[in-house]
């Protein structure tokens, strides 16, 4: 409901309908969030009860018994309680499919059950105390390119202050083109590197360098030899290469970046300016850089150009995945990307639709490492309802009179 729906219904109802059915995923997608902004609920409770109004208007009353009405105590609900995946029961009633499948003598469940849960947790305690020993259940194929990568965020701290010491080592080389932001990139892109491990040689040489044995291996350069992999786990998600995903039913390759970056107008454009940009890919490949003390996994990945990406009045994101651009700058970290997915659009052939990945449960955890949210801030989904315009010119073509529409954003994350 909160995914799927919203997208499965963008062909096969009317706009008016088609509208109050999203504005009740959206509202249920914002209480089901893992964090909630607490000054948005009087409004997002005001919302739900126009959503049910406008609901009456195309269900029958049979339709509307108590678990519908219930709907409009939910944001009560939250303010007292707290975030609804503290409550629900989603977790406990997978874990009983888990213990339905122990069941092989149906005349005996509860013993089928208690027999094969002793079984598994002594199995699993007794590998905590042997060496090289791999868990029940896990194929090796999965294990492939599971690993903890040095992270992109301490990376880029020790990295930053040197990015800055060569940009102003560019301008006082080249004094002619100080003002042309364009140029000066290209050449910090095409130079930083080999500058970088000459600089980072030359202050090894003092007593008192202050360099961290990080930044000395990533000066030196990566091994020549780099393994590819077709898939990769990383913080708990699983990532897969376009190739692989053709040959299944699921879709583990579509990535979304947040880059601060130059962005121009056009080819002539020579005023580019830097600000926050959304990159929509797929990976093609998944390379693991080995640094002999650390590796970093990086994805080359097909960007959609900005000509392919279009955002509709409901706030969904379309991209068009055969119009590929920024073929000059396709690696970026593994740690950097956030998991997306791409649903063909039933309204537009030839587009997709972007979802983000569904939230985890606070109980979702890998080892010690607890799993955190995987959210994408322009998802139609972390938006809330439409904007009032589109709200006031729905509820005129219902015939709505006196209808006070429309929602602030819904901070989610």
């Amino acid at each position: 409901m909160q995914q799927l729906l919203p997208v499965a219904i963008r062909s096969v109802l009317e706009k008016p309908a088609r509208y109050a059915i999203t504005c009740l995923c959206f509202f249920f997608n914002a209480i089901c969030a893992k964090t909630v902004d607490v000054s948005k609920l009087d409004k997002l409770e005001e919302d739900v009860v126009v959503t049910l109004c406008l609901l009456e208007k195309f269900f029958p009353p049979s339709f509307f018994d108590i678990m519908v009405h219930l709907v409009v105590h939910l944001v009560r609900e939250v303010r007292l309680c707290g975030p609804v995946y503290f409550r629900w029961m989603y977790p406990f009633e997978r874990y009983m499919k888990v213990l339905k499948g122990y069941v092989q003598n149906r005349t005996r469940p509860e013993g089928c059950i208690a027999e094969r849960y002793i079984a598994e947790e002594a199995v699993k305690f007794c590998t905590q105390h042997l060496s090289d020993v791999s868990t029940v259940g896990v194929p090796s194929s999965q294990k492939i390119g599971v690993s903890k990568p040095l992270s992109g965020c301490t990376n880029t701290e020790e990295v930053l202050p040197y990015i800055e010491q060569h940009m102003i080592h560019i301008k006082t080389a080249y004094p002619k083109f100080r003002k042309r932001t364009k140029w000066l990139q290209d050449k910090h892109n095409s130079t930083f590197i080999q500058w970088l491990r000459f600089k980072v040689q030359s202050e090894l040489e003092e007593d008192n360098h202050g360099v961290s044995e990080n930044l000395r291996w990533l000066a030196a350069g990566s091994n020549m030899a780099v393994p590819l992999y077709r898939s990769y786990l990383i913080k708990g998600i699983k990532f897969n290469i376009k190739a692989q995903d053709d040959v299944r039913t699921t879709q583990n390759s579509g990535v979304y970046l947040l880059a601060h970056t130059m962005q121009v107008a056009s080819a002539k454009d020579k005023n580019p300016i830097l600000s926050n940009m959304g990159l929509y890919g797929v990976i093609q490949e998944i390379w693991d850089l080995d640094y002999q003390k650390f590796t970093i996994p990086v994805f080359r990945c097909d960007w959609i150009d900005s000509s392919g990406l279009v955002v509709d009045e409901f706030g969904f994101i379309l991209v068009d995945l055969s119009k590929i651009g920024h073929r000059n700058d396709q690696f970026v970290l593994a740690s950097q990307v956030k998991q997306i997915f791409f649903v063909d659009d039933p309204m537009h052939r030839g587009w997709s639709v972007v979802l983000s990945m569904p939230n985890r449960e606070y109980n979702d955890v890998i080892g010690d490492e607890v799993l955190g949210d995987v959210i994408i801030e322009c998802e139609p989904f972390t938006r809330g309802m439409p904007n009032v315009d589109t709200f006031d010119e729905l509820v005129g073509e219902l015939g709505g009179q006196n209808i006070r529409g429309g929602c602030e954003d819904i901070w989610i994350g």
